[in-house]
């Protein structure tokens, strides 16, 4: 307090405000700090950030272009852009085919087979025969040109793709109006023959596109072509000219002349439908053809080519031998997946095919090919065909091996439809079904799925014999709903079927993919009463000098249960009604009951039918290899024609077999009526070709030798040796 004195009235007292201290002043926080730094340094950046694109601004002001320049640079930068997405684009379409390279080239399997059939009798060769490959630099000179104007003429000017002979190729294709004239180079065909196979696919044209850069990138042109001269297939069961040269014209790939080198030369187009063991005139037309290319690429004159015009080359004959190229091919890969452990890599293997057979199979698929394919749209067809023991007898890969390779029997994976019911009904009698019990055929549903009856219609309470008979969806699906598509599956792959199954909701319709062996091999349980099938195609391998290296007999595991007898007898009992009152009477058999069932895929896109006797089981596929839609063809149509066509006759001369569990499987003759098939003119069946064993065609041909070399009996002599003197005297009674 401060007192102030002399003031009216007295003197007065204040505080003395100055002299109190002051209170504690409260420091700042530091996030003001922290969010005025951060407002600076923002404010700066932006700044500094605008200064900049203002000077770059400013600058590029100067490139600034007007008019025609103007248009050139969009156009560029377009180009640009468009040029980055088609890199990235091609990136992703190369993955596939550089996996394929990972390791490099492959392997070329050195194994050297002789194939016999089941009788003995050499029917063909695979693998790399016995002439080793000869150094580019050993080739005659008129085989290499030979080879480049017919197959790649600018092979040493461009780098895998040929775009100057594509175009060229188009424009011949279209002038012809047909494929007359491939774009492929070289390079491209070895890449096919090196990493893929010979299906038609637009994934196997871009894969083989960018596999043929990287063989460019990473071989010389000479180790390309070598290559390529090696390892293409020439027909006969040959790879490679070195061993076509020997084959086809018995003598070393260096002597061979013009004549023969453009013969050989013609083969890599179709190494089957020119090969001159097997068509001597198309061989010879189609080396003319060489010859004429070989002028026209500017490699010979008219003058050096007219000699080999007049003397065309003359093959070897080797007309007595048959090869059956589809299923050599089939049988070479289980050749090598058997051998695999042997240290021998040359072998005589006697396989399982009956050659009559497989005339039989292929001219059945042939002829309904050639009758009716047309009318249907359908180009391709395939079967196989196993016999009792497990052996395949007989198979069809395709209506001609000379244009395409591609074996559809084993290697197709096509849905099969309604034949794949067959697995369905049998998971159902082997959970206690039987064929005589009542099931409502009516609307199914699975969650959003809901199948339908062909037609649209439900036949209502139905025996499960009769549902199968008529092939109704939704009693498939019910049957497989109830027993569970996994069991389904797992018994479908038990029975045979090696193509591995999705297992969902759908696999009661025949979605999954499967092959024709597939479904000939999972069938071939039924007449085998339950049991697996024992599929193979090798009966023994053998070494050069006749040692048994592997027995099918003594080797292959036996054959196990996977149906019980009495769900077989209830699938059989199903089977044998379908030819019958079924969806397959155009394959009942005037000799037999059968058992099989049709098949027929969503839009017609494969049509099948599968069956049995107690002799062989085959199964028959028709359809297209783009997958296009066939004209209405189904099961109970031509694949069930091909096959009453070709049973037929096979069972023509053979002991027939019953079908297990079956009353009456082998009913008296002309007791079955058999319904008149679309194009049956009422001719008789093929006959079963006879095969006689390779002894007995040598005793045959020595006696024909003899005959035909021995002097004729003079008349005196002959007279002398038929006098009654010369004549011993002989009981009547051991006459």
């Amino acid at each position: 307090m401060k007192r102030l004195d002399g003031l009216p009235g007295g003197s007065l007292i204040v505080p003395n405000v100055w002299s109190r201290k002051p209170a504690p002043r409260r420091s700042p926080s530091r996030l003001i700090e922290v969010d005025a730094w951060l407002d600076s340094s923002l404010w700066r950046f932006f700044h500094g950030l605008s200064t900049r694109l203002e000077a770059v601004s400013v600058y590029s002001r100067r490139f600034r272009v007007r008019g025609f320049n103007r248009a050139l640079v969009e156009i560029t930068c377009e180009a640009m852009t468009l040029g980055v997405a088609g890199f990235v684009l091609l990136l992703l379409l190369a993955q596939p085919a550089m996996k394929k390279t990972i390791d490099g080239l492959p392997q070329q399997a050195d194994f050297s087979v002789l194939f016999l059939d089941r009788h003995g009798n050499e029917i063909g060769r695979r693998g790399i025969l016995k002439a080793n490959a000869v150094p580019i630099d050993e080739l005659p000179d008129q085989f290499v040109k030979a080879v480049l104007a017919t197959e790649d003429r600018r092979f040493f000017e461009h780098w895998g793709i040929d775009f100057l002979g594509l175009a060229r190729a188009l424009s011949e294709n279209a002038r012809a109006g047909g494929v007359v004239q491939g774009g492929s180079t070289l390079t491209q065909q070895l890449a096919k023959n090196v990493f893929l196979s010979n299906e038609r696919s637009l994934e196997r044209k871009i894969n083989e596109a960018f596999l043929a850069l990287w063989l460019e990138a990473n071989l010389t042109k000479r180790e390309i072509l070598g290559m390529y001269l090696d390892r293409a297939y020439m027909g006969g069961g040959t790879n490679g000219a070195a061993a076509a040269a020997e084959f086809y014209f018995g003598k070393n790939i260096r002597d061979v002349n013009l004549a023969e080198s453009a013969m050989l030369a013609g083969l890599f187009k179709a190494p089957t439908q020119y090969a001159p063991h097997k068509n001597l005139p198309a061989a010879r037309a189609r080396a003319n053809v060489v010859l004429s290319a070989m002028v026209d690429s500017g490699f010979m004159t008219e003058g050096q080519v007219v000699a080999a015009r007049r003397h065309p080359a003359v093959a070897v004959d080797r007309s007595v031998i048959q090869s059956p190229d589809y299923f050599l091919d089939y049988a070479f890969e289980e050749v090598q997946r058997v051998a695999a452990a042997l240290p021998q890599r040359t072998f005589v293997a006697r396989t399982t095919i009956d050659m009559g057979l497989q005339k039989l199979a292929d001219e059945s698929v042939d002829f309904h090919l050639r009758q009716f394919g047309k009318s249907y749209g359908v180009e391709e067809g395939a079967m196989a065909v196993i016999a009792d023991d497990g052996g395949v007898v007989a198979l069809v890969g395709g209506r001609d091996y000379g244009l395409s390779q591609f074996n559809r029997a084993t290697r197709a994976l096509r849905q099969p439809g309604s034949s794949f019911k067959a697995y369905v009904y049998a998971a159902a009698m082997e959970a206690g079904h039987k064929p005589t019990d009542f099931i409502v055929d009516g609307p199914v549903r699975v969650g959003n799925w809901s199948p339908q009856n062909y037609g649209n219609s439900f036949a209502g309470r139905i025996q499960i014999q009769d549902a199968m008979a008529r092939s109704l969806n939704t009693v498939a699906v019910k049957l497989s709903q109830e027993t569970g598509v996994g069991k389904v599956a797992a018994l479908a792959k038990a029975m045979g079927v090696e193509t591995p199954l999705r297992g969902d909701k759908t696999i009661a319709l025949g979605t999954n993919e499967v092959t024709v062996l597939d479904q000939a091999t999972g069938y071939a349980t039924f007449p085998a009463g339950g049991l697996t099938s024992h599929r193979h195609a090798i009966q023994q391998i053998t070494d050069a000098d006749g040692s048994v290296l592997w027995d099918a007999e003594r080797d292959m595991p036996p054959r196990v249960r996977v149906l019980s007898e009495e769900a077989t007898k209830s699938m059989n009992t199903m089977f044998v009604r379908i030819p019958e009152v079924g969806t397959a009477r155009r394959a009942r058999l005037s000799m037999t009951r059968a058992g099989g069932k049709t098949g027929t895929t969503q839009g017609y896109r494969d049509a099948w039918f599968v069956g049995f006797t107690g002799n062989f089981t085959a199964a028959v596929w028709y359809g297209n290899d783009t997958f296009k839609p066939t004209n209405k063809l189904t099961g109970g149509g031509l694949p069930a024609m091909t096959w009453q066509r070709f049973m037929e006759a096979a069972h023509q001369g053979i002991e027939l077999r019953p079908i297990p569990f079956i009353d009456d499987p082998i009913p008296a003759p002309g007791s079955i009526e058999v319904a008149k098939t679309e194009g049956d003119d009422g001719a008789p069946r093929i006959a079963r070709p006879s095969t006689v064993t390779g002894s007995t065609q040598k005793v045959l041909a020595d006696l024909e030798r003899l005959l035909t070399t021995t002097e004729p009996l003079a008349p005196e002599k002959f007279a002398a040796s038929a006098t009654p003197a010369a004549i011993p005297a002989t009981p009547i009674a051991n006459r």
